[in-house]
């Protein structure tokens, strides 16, 4: 039985959401009910969203949604990949204003079917759960590629983006009651990194084409290489023994004076939140590689 997926998405800036994207275009189980932007030049990750579902030859929705914070500036206000979209088929024209409308009307058509699956900053998923309230409760389950809990690497930055990034939004989204309430953090998507050197001898399918030339930014501007975050919280959706999860309860703190959005994890077995704290690596990549045989 497939999954029904919505995807909320800042893709454009660092390459792992186009990773994942391209993971679930091609996983058999997936149904891919919807696309949604966030964070700045919405419209363009649209446009990237776009050039990689033509290729997988998938006309799936993709709506531009919010491009600021609601309180906080916006600090990524570039989707840098957009300088290769001249390479690549893709719709240049999207509904305006429409996200959050989009996934309010795609999950309240299937109750209790939808996984909602945030690998971004939690903008819209914080407009969309202040706007019906009755959301949380009607999702399958929210997976979200967020957070950094048990922070062993005392030299680490303590934040993870995705949770601070609008963390107003997080805060609302922490505090949602949902079935499955999942956290992929830094505490397991720090160990699955691959070199550029490796992505371009693996990444030789045809829908991986459009991720390696977008690939170009990153490894240039950014990183020698890719930390799959995004592409492991979507596997998970899938396969129950890849990562380890543990319950209990986040707290998104916003009043912490140094890093306001840190994640404040303390497991419980009745806590309301799921963390991955543990991750198999080899069965990961065996996952995500094997939709593109």
């Amino acid at each position: 039985m497939k999954q029904k997926i919505l995807l909320d998405t800042d893709i454009g800036t660092d390459i792992d959401d186009a990773v994942a994207l391209a993971y679930l275009l091609m996983k058999p189980e997936c149904e891919l009910l919807g696309i949604t932007t966030v964070t700045g030049e919405a419209e363009k990750r649209a446009m990237i969203a776009s050039a990689i579902c033509n290729v997988a030859g998938k006309k799936i929705p993709i709506y531009p949604g919010a491009e600021n914070p609601l309180i906080i500036e916006q600090n990524q206000k570039v989707a840098q990949q957009a300088i290769f979209l001249d390479r690549w088929v893709h719709e240049k024209n999207f509904p305006k204003y429409d996200a959050i409308e989009f996934m309010r009307d795609t999950i309240r058509k299937n109750p209790g079917e939808v996984t909602l699956l945030t690998i971004a900053p939690l903008t819209n998923i914080g407009l969309l759960f202040a706007t019906d309230p009755e959301i949380p409760s009607l999702l399958k389950g929210l997976v979200m590629m967020a957070g950094y809990f048990e922070r062993k690497d005392t030299t680490a930055y303590p934040r993870e983006w995705n949770a601070f990034g609008d963390y107003h939004a997080s805060k609302i989204v922490y505090n949602a009651n949902v079935k499955i309430h999942r956290s992929i953090g830094l505490d397991v998507t720090r160990e699955v990194i691959m070199d550029s050197k490796e992505v371009k001898e693996r990444f030789k399918h045809p829908l991986l084409k459009p991720v390696l030339d977008f690939a170009t930014v990153w490894f240039e501007k950014f990183y020698d290489s890719i930390t799959f975050h995004d592409p492991l919280a979507a596997t998970t959706i899938f396969s129950e023994d890849i990562c380890t999860f543990t319950r209990g309860d986040v707290n998104l703190d916003i009043d912490d004076p140094e890093h306001p959005g840190i994640t404040r994890w303390s497991p419980n077995s009745d806590g309301k939140h799921e963390v991955a704290l543990k991750v198999d690596k080899d069965k990961f990549f065996e996952e995500y590689f094997s939709v593109f045989k």
